[in-house]
């Protein structure tokens, strides 16, 4: 993301003018546009003109729109799954990285006079790249937006992690970056089971299918010449891992493809995993092999915190909170060390269930809160599966620093409410006496 301009003032009224580059772009902007916003960014409408004699003409009209937001809409990009029999890539072909397909749609009723387009006529705008998005927060910035901002706007960003997680015959491939976990391709090839002497002949014919297809897919969707990707991840239950590496390096040789070869010996992670599902991605970031490679980044941060969390949850509840009211009160007493939250919460304005903009605002001030008394907050990307667990938790929790007993705080908190109803009566009746 590029920062074309900025003006904020003290109490928090101004714009941003961001220029998206990618997905993980898209995605930033989805956090941060929130519904009442003004945006202003290129549209296409059709306009009808119509002549002296009453005939009427329809062309399309580029202009600036400045809408008031009233609903956000963000896709992914998809994953398209393959078989064997797709058709395989060149000789010595090397990868590039996979083009920006998420998709981010800002509708609303046009808040600026524009001579195409009366005010109030609804209109939705179309997010493209390298496109400048004019956002103004009528109700002001606050301090997560404007994290969120300069965070989106760190240059050298881009995927860190290809991961593939496979299985006999199926694969995912996976980008992992330090908002997104992006599955960018799938494919699935019949494995007959391996049992008889013919059988056996059979397996390996379609095991060697799979290896062919999962290394044309590789070349396509793995950016493996990119230099911000740290590392290439192999997981998988049982052996196939270690077959999929020895064929990927085999094939890799007789292509001649020495920039892969040269990737796949001193970044590849060979990781266990229960399961050839995307969701065993979760383990991945947990394995020690990646956390020493990985440890600086925020996706493998999210995983050690929230393993940290469900530990604590086994072993200490007391000291594992989660939940909106409960968090709350462990913040109002100090004693939270570190607070998992979703930025799922922060975008509950944008949804048609839950538009109380005072809802984000709560959310802010407890991480404003939080983080004066120097407990370390750490948001979790909803489109990482450690994000969708903690989603699973309602979407916040805490680790606390010292350990609480929740049904004695609920007691407390009781008996102060019973307390200043007593005083707020007693001072209705010394009023009316």
């Amino acid at each position: 993301m590029k920062l074309v301009g900025k003006y904020v003032d003290k109490s928090g009224a101004g714009y941003v003018n961001l220029r998206p580059e990618d997905d993980e772009d898209m995605w930033h902007l989805y956090n941060i546009i929130q519904q009442g916003d003004l945006v202003r960014a290129p549209a296409i409408r059709r306009v009808q003109n119509v002549s002296a004699t009453g005939s009427t003409e329809s062309h399309r009209v580029k202009l600036n729109l400045t809408i008031k937001v009233s609903r956000v809409e963000f896709s992914s990009s998809g994953a398209p799954s393959s078989s064997a029999d797709q058709a395989s890539s060149p000789v010595g072909s090397s990868s590039a990285a996979p083009t920006s397909t998420a998709a981010l749609h800002i509708s609303g009723p046009v808040a600026s006079e524009n001579r195409h387009v009366k005010m109030g006529a609804f209109h939705t705008l179309d997010i493209e790249s390298n496109r400048d998005v004019r956002i103004e927060k009528v109700d002001g910035w606050d301090s997560v937006a404007l994290a969120r901002v300069e965070e989106s706007c760190v240059p050298g960003r881009g995927a860190e992690v290809g991961a593939v997680v496979c299985g006999e015959g199926t694969a995912a491939f996976c980008l992992l970056s330090q908002h997104m976990t992006l599955v960018t391709h799938r494919i699935s090839v019949p494995i007959p089971r391996k049992a008889s002497a013919p059988g056996t002949s059979q397996y390996e014919k379609a095991m060697a299918r799979f290896y062919a297809t999962l290394y044309d897919a590789f070349v396509r969707h793995i950016p493996y010449t990119s230099p911000s990707l740290r590392a290439i991840v192999l997981a998988s239950p049982g052996w196939v891992r270690e077959g999929v590496f020895n064929a990927m390096m085999v094939e890799a040789g007789r292509r001649g493809d020495k920039t892969l070869s040269k990737a796949l010996r001193e970044k590849t992670v060979k990781v266990h995993v229960s399961s050839a599902h995307v969701h065993s991605l979760v383990e991945v970031l947990k394995s020690p092999e990646i956390v020493a490679q990985l440890k600086e980044t925020k996706f493998a941060r999210e995983g050690i915190v929230l393993d940290k969390f469900f530990k604590m949850l086994g072993v200490d509840e007391m000291r594992a909170w989660y939940g909106p009211d409960h968090v709350r009160l462990a913040a109002d007493r100090g004693a939270i060390g570190t607070l998992l939250i979703s930025d799922e919460l922060f975008r509950s304005s944008n949804s048609d269930s839950a538009s109380d903009p005072k809802l984000r605002k709560t959310y802010v001030e407890l991480v404003e809160g939080v983080q004066q008394k120097g407990a370390e907050v750490v948001m979790f990307s909803s489109m990482h599966e450690s994000g969708q667990q903690l989603n699973q938790l309602t979407g916040i929790a805490a680790i606390l620093t010292f350990p609480l007993d929740v049904e004695v705080v609920e007691a407390e908190e009781r008996e102060a409410g019973e307390e200043e109803r007593r005083q707020q009566e007693a001072k209705t009746l010394d009023g009316g006496g």
